[in-house]
């Protein structure tokens, strides 16, 4: 079995409105928990990780280096930046601080297609440097820049074909977070890898619950998250965690050490977010949120995966523990 030595980057400073980020749940309540600034806004964190595999791939004849999440990168323009309080710092600061070069990414997996965690992908053109790609059509930049470049120029993209379709469509809550700069690149297919391949490549994951079905607020899906888990990679695989996004996915890998690890989502996106009903304003569907939240906590639990929840600003290693109250908390690992 392929296992990953891995790395938490910290690509950025992110501020969210409170409201927004704790739904139906009230600021009287919330606020315990997290502090919100004048604008009411809250900290949070763009978490990604880096993977190498413990061993050469026979493939490349080295380790395999893979990047799970992107964050907002640098392509907002300066408004947008203040509102969402960023620090400039993006995710390719943080993988050449680990010690590696942009261009030695092999694959990148992104859990859903939101600015905030696949804007990423693709970067401002610099001083000196020739665009990969250029915007000519209105409605396609992200902020003011007209020519980018691949972040991680020699990496694949994997994600959920419906996630694809859904950022292309842009079927959203919010009018802007599905940015077309991070996205159309990657299907532009006079733009292939340096070996021919393409940049993108779609995963059809099984879902938990059948299509036009509803569960029950405490149903447990028939088939098993392994089942339901799509190999992308050696040691990688990929599942659904519908409801922030329909086809949203979290990751899971085994590390050195035989942990396993499980990258999740905007289903939880931090240490707050455990309760049942604490989900955003921002999904598309909350109530199937608060299901798959259920699941995935009680499979968490059982399976004692170490999660790596993706905006948590303190600590954002946690395991699932089952409680008093017939529900789960998230304690610090």
């Amino acid at each position: 079995m392929t296992t990953y030595r891995w790395q938490l980057l910290r690509a950025g400073r992110f501020l969210l409105d409170g409201g927004g980020m704790f739904g139906v749940i009230p600021k009287v309540v919330w606020s315990r928990s997290a502090t919100p600034d004048d604008k009411n806004r809250i900290e949070l964190s763009h978490n990604c990780l880096l993977l190498e595999s413990t061993e050469p791939d026979p493939a490349l004849g080295r380790p395999r280096r893979v990047l799970i999440e992107a964050g907002t990168g640098d392509k907002l323009d300066e408004k947008m930046s203040k509102i969402f309080g960023l620090d400039g710092r993006t995710v390719e600061t943080a993988v050449t601080e680990a010690g590696v070069s942009c261009d030695d990414i092999d694959h990148t997996i992104v859990s859903h297609l939101h600015f905030d965690h696949a804007g990423g992908l693709t970067r401002r053109v610099r001083d000196g440097e020739q665009p990969h790609w250029e915007i000519t059509k209105e409605g396609v930049a992200s902020g003011d820049a007209r020519a980018i470049r691949f972040t991680f120029p020699n990496a694949e993209l994997i994600v959920q074909r419906r996630e694809w379709v859904d950022a292309r469509n842009n079927d959203a809550v919010m009018t802007k977070t599905y940015y077309r700069d991070h996205i159309l690149p990657f299907e532009d297919e006079s733009l292939p890898l340096a070996d021919g391949r393409p940049r993108l490549r779609l995963i059809d994951s099984e879902r938990p619950f059948p299509l036009n079905r509803k569960p029950s607020r405490n149903e447990q899906p028939k088939t098993t998250v392994d089942e339901r888990t799509t190999k992308v990679l050696p040691g990688i695989g990929v599942f659904l965690v519908p409801g922030h996004t329909w086809g949203q996915q979290a990751v899971r890998f085994t590390d050195d050490q035989g942990r396993e690890i499980v990258f999740t989502p905007d289903v939880m996106p931090t240490a707050w977010h455990s309760g049942q009903a604490y989900s955003l304003s921002y999904d598309v569907e909350p109530y199937t949120s608060m299901v798959t939240k259920g699941w995935f906590l009680r499979e968490a639990a059982e399976r004692d995966w170490l999660l790596v929840l993706d905006h948590e600003p303190g600590n954002p290693l946690r395991r699932s523990r089952a409680n008093d109250h017939g529900w789960f908390d998230l304690v610090e690992s």
